[in-house]
């Protein structure tokens, strides 16, 4: 599948946090750790499982850096 979105890592899902209405994935992606929050019924439909290979795309018009 090839996307626009520039920013995409690979990586290793690590865990799945499934609720009732949301599931939080988390992606092991090189030494660091990324959470996404999708609905659950996407998590099901993409039969997503811990080990899968997945890809990371983010899509954001903003980003901010604090200090």
């Amino acid at each position: 599948m090839e996307l626009s979105a520039r920013n995409q890592l690979s990586g290793t899902i690590k865990s799945i946090k499934s609720g009732t209405v949301m599931a939080e994935i988390t992606v092991n992606v090189d030494a660091a750790l990324v959470t996404a929050a999708i609905t659950d019924a996407s998590r099901e439909q993409m039969n997503l499982q811990e080990g899968d290979q997945v890809s990371v795309v983010f899509k954001s018009t903003e980003v901010m850096i604090a200090k």
